[in-house]
């Protein structure tokens, strides 16, 4: 059996990605009878009881007594790599580290891999050197090229939306898909796992106004939003509204809603996949490259950064698509066409120890 750790955080202030996705990874790799573990530093927001209860042991980190490090690891690079390396030694023999953090590069890597015998890294920026042997990015504008500079030679690369890391209920929902007329029924309204900003309450002020009570509204929070109690209140005021928290089949709402009003996260490959129209806010800097791809594809229109983004731009967007069906149908089809064939199972393999399969 496999012994393989996932290195990756979340916190009120960089989301939940990282670590949702890690968790299909992780499932993936269950279903092939590897032993999964994760290594979380302990910040406000962490989902470290979440991990648990999907069944995978957590070692946490200690919370850094200097809470104003503003860097993604909230601590240096040696700190964390030398106790990430502890607890990989207590965990030998170690077939495969998988890493999903920004605040990681070769300088961390350098530390921990004379400990581990594989490395993997999930990345979506390409803006940092690696030392891995295995490297994921589902960010279609990153081919395998751009990488040659940023990882070793011998670096199985996995890029492009073929390899999008997405739970089986997309993959099964897809299959139920129909295609969609641009006529706009049902809203779903989605702004990450924390939604910091509480840009989530802002497009629940215009669509309470009574001109969109004829519209069906699906919003969903993460557990870790700090505004989730207010935002159930106001969607318990709204006739028209259901109110989520940390749901499990958010496939099922994209497929049966028209429009997608939410963050440019990674839920941009959720939507995309099933062919679900969008009006996107960036609410981090790591989201802007992904939204401007999918807006440039014409998949989503990005109305801004959540800083300047104002109630009526979401409103005259939500206006524009409402008044042109032929345009959300487009946005549709550009949506699907922006993906490619289902690949990840390639870089599963490769993990396991299969086919390379990466270019």
């Amino acid at each position: 059996m496999m012994n393989i750790l996932f290195r990756v955080d979340a916190s009120h202030e960089m989301g939940t990605g990282h670590v949702m996705r890690c968790l299909t990874i992780a499932n993936e790799l269950k279903a092939r009878n590897a032993e999964i573990q994760f290594i979380c530093r302990d910040l406000p927001g962490n989902l470290a009881s979440y991990i648990r209860e999907q069944g995978y042991p957590v070692f946490l980190l200690p919370l850094p007594s200097d809470r104003t490090d503003s860097s993604w690891l909230r601590v240096d690079f040696q700190t964390d790599a030398m106790e990430t390396a502890q607890i990989l030694m207590e965990s030998s023999p170690v077939d495969c580290l998988i890493i999903d953090h920004y605040g990681i590069d070769q300088r961390w890597e350098r530390i921990v891999g004379e400990h581990v015998t594989t490395m993997a890294v999930i990345d979506d920026l390409a803006d940092r050197p690696h030392l891995c042997s295995i490297l994921l990015d589902q960010n279609s504008s990153h081919g395998g090229d751009c990488y040659h500079h940023l990882a070793p030679a011998n670096c199985s690369i996995f890029a492009g939306t073929s390899y999008a890391i997405l739970r089986p209920e997309f993959r099964s929902m897809k299959k139920q898909l129909a295609e969609r007329d641009g006529r706009m029924n049902r809203i779903l309204v989605f702004f990450g796992g924390t939604d910091p900003t509480n840009e989530t309450a802002k497009a629940l002020q215009i669509l309470s106004k009574a001109r969109f009570s004829k519209l069906s509204i699906d919003v969903v929070v993460g557990e870790m939003n700090k505004n989730k109690a207010l935002i159930e209140a106001i969607c318990n005021r709204m006739p028209n509204a259901a109110y989520h928290c940390q749901i499990d089949y958010m496939a099922k709402l994209m497929r049966r809603a028209d429009l997608f009003i939410g963050a440019g996260g990674s839920s941009t490959w959720e939507r995309c996949y099933l062919g679900l129209p969008s009006l996107s806010v960036v609410t981090a800097d790591n989201q802007r490259e992904i939204t401007r791809l999918a807006h440039d594809h014409g998949a989503t229109i990005c109305i801004g950064a959540s800083a300047e983004v104002t109630t009526k731009e979401i409103e005259d967007g939500i206006d524009t698509l409402l008044a042109n069906p032929s345009l959300v149908k487009e946005m549709s089809e550009r949506a699907l066409q922006l993906m490619g064939e289902d690949r990840l199972n390639e870089f599963i393999d490769r993990i396991i120890g299969g086919d390379n399969g990466g270019h």
